[in-house]
């Protein structure tokens, strides 16, 4: 019997039918999609609904200076965690390390809501985000166990759409909280939900049980990662904001990351278990993907950081509803990505998607970087869909193909890299997009005379806005949209990147589940899907 027929099938699984019966399988799948998908808002969620209550946190617990930690204590912890999840899954077995980072997740939360001064919440922080690293990870490596890459774009639609809610909702709900249940409910809301994933894994979720690692745990290339990830993103979060990029914390950190990395590459080719096993990028579609993923990542933050902040400043919109702002974007990256998914299941080709995916990337950046101060919300909104399209067709083909080029026993490694890299991604976007625009605003307001004090400030709220003398108001919304036009310049250019990578994307065959369909473990397949897509 398959794998995939022992994780979906028994009658703790789907009633009386046989282990195998097609019917059960796919109800059991729905189940487990379910309590996945649950998981996977849990992890979206927090960020967005925390974020919504930080000036509240602050009145309340004080320590403004230390409010940046908040963030980039749960970002370190979550970037840092994340290939060790993986690697830990494919060791000792999806399921019981899954539920383990779910358990840590939400005792950091009860942690986050309880704490008294702003050293025990970014301390809790911390805590939450080694919990939140693995969420993600085993949501996706777990998808990778059960359904076959073949099968798998159904459920691209539903992974999107819990993307698409979490950014909509994640303000609202945050807010909402916020004003009438109190800022440490925005961490307690994190239980009711959790608990419900908890529940739903232990009982549904049933996948075929490990032997047990065969190797000591790869610690030294674990500790040479981490001290790694953890200098890139200090330097990408500093740089140009705490720090000067040229200082001497900065070039501290920049040396500290390369001297880890370049340590931990050694590392790797000695482990008998290594972290990053080193041979998964021998396969010329994993990397690829890798760095579409990376790039994908750079774009897709770097533009719901910006997005909100053009239509606040410079078209007028309310910042109470920021999350609807990006509701073009979002409704159609959840669209297109529904159809990829079950275009993809039809017909099992994939290479095109990411090579529209990015055209569509690329146009829609540079489209958003053509925004000025008459730009109408419609305008703003047809550019943003085709940015979205672009999303669309890239978010989850990155991580179907990248599952697909390695074996069933890397699938954690494959999924926690993938996850990585796009995170990395996302940091790098943040600060190189962030930085420009910060950087032109502040020059577009010195040279129009906007005023030395919002010179000071690349980001002023609606309310501060009006405020301003009727000159100094249009002088920042000029500057505004000369920021947003640098960054989304940058990111078209990245988005060329990914271009290129796509095209060399070669189409191999996805594992699918017909009777045709090798066990996900047979060998002799997967080393002959190793050869075609070197």
């Amino acid at each position: 019997m398959s794998d995939l027929k022992k994780a979906a099938g028994g009658k703790a699984a789907g009633g009386d039918r046989p282990a195998g019966e097609p019917g059960t399988r796919q109800r059991s799948v729905r189940v487990v999609m379910l309590a996945l998908m649950i998981t996977m808002l849990l992890a979206m969620l927090d960020n967005l609904i925390v974020g919504t209550a930080m000036p509240t946190i602050v009145g309340d617990l004080g320590g403004l200076e230390h409010l940046s930690w908040v963030v980039t204590a749960y970002t370190l912890a979550t970037a840092a965690s994340t290939p060790i999840w993986g690697k830990l899954g494919d060791m000792y077995g999806r399921k019981g390390i899954f539920l383990t980072s779910i358990v840590i997740f939400l005792i950091g939360s009860v942690l986050s809501g309880m704490a008294q001064d702003m050293g025990q919440l970014i301390g809790f922080r911390a805590v939450q985000g080694l919990g939140a690293g693995g969420l993600m990870v085993g949501v996706m490596a777990i998808i990778g166990d059960l359904v076959p890459p073949r099968e798998r774009g159904k459920y691209q639609g539903m992974m999107a759409g819990v993307m698409a809610i979490a950014m909509i909702g994640g303000p609202l709900v945050g807010g909402t909280i916020t004003d009438h249940l109190g800022w440490r409910w925005s961490f307690y809301i994190n239980l009711p939900l959790g608990a419900v994933a908890l529940a739903m894994v232990t009982v549904v979720l049933h996948l075929p049980k490990r032997k047990g690692a065969r190797a000591k745990v790869d610690y030294l290339g674990a500790g040479l990662l981490t001290l790694g990830i953890t200098a890139i993103v200090l330097v990408t979060t500093w740089g140009g904001t705490e720090y000067d990029w040229n200082s001497a914390v900065i070039m501290e950190l920049i040396a500290i990351g390369v001297a880890s990395l370049a340590g931990f590459l050694f590392v790797e080719t000695k482990a008998a278990e290594p972290i990053i096993p080193l041979h998964i990028f021998r396969n010329r579609n994993f990397t690829l993907m890798s760095v579409v993923g990376f790039m994908s990542g750079f774009v897709m933050f770097g533009a719901v950081l910006f997005l909100p902040l053009y239509q606040q400043s410079v078209q007028g919109a309310s910042a109470t509803n920021s999350g609807l702002l990006l509701l073009p974007m979002l409704l159609s990256m959840m669209v297109v990505s529904l159809i990829a998914g079950r275009v993809t299941t039809s017909t099992g080709k994939y290479k095109v998607f990411p090579v529209v995916g990015s055209v569509l990337m690329v146009a829609g950046l540079f489209l958003l970087s053509r925004m000025d101060v008459d730009t109408t919300r419609f305008t703003s909104g047809v550019y943003m869909a085709v940015l979205g399209a672009g999303m669309g067709f890239l978010m989850q083909i990155t991580m179907l193909v990248a599952q697909n080029s390695v074996e069933m026993k890397d699938m954690g490694v494959a999924s926690s890299a993938t996850t990585l890299f796009r995170t990395l991604g996302s940091s790098f976007g943040v600060a190189i997009m962030g930085a420009l625009f910060t950087g032109r605003v502040q020059d577009e307001m010195v040279a129009r005379g906007g005023g030395a004090a919002t010179a000071k400030s690349a980001q002023l709220d609606a309310a501060s806005l009006a405020k301003l003398p009727e000159a100094a108001r249009e002088a920042y919304q000029f500057a505004v949209s000369s920021g947003t036009h640098i960054a989304f310049l940058v990111g078209a250019s990245v988005g060329l990147i990914a271009l290129i990578a796509s095209v060399f994307v070669k189409e191999v065959p996805l594992r699918g589940a017909g009777p045709e369909a090798k066990s996900p473990d047979d060998a002799p397949a997967t080393a002959v899907r190793q050869a075609e897509a070197v």
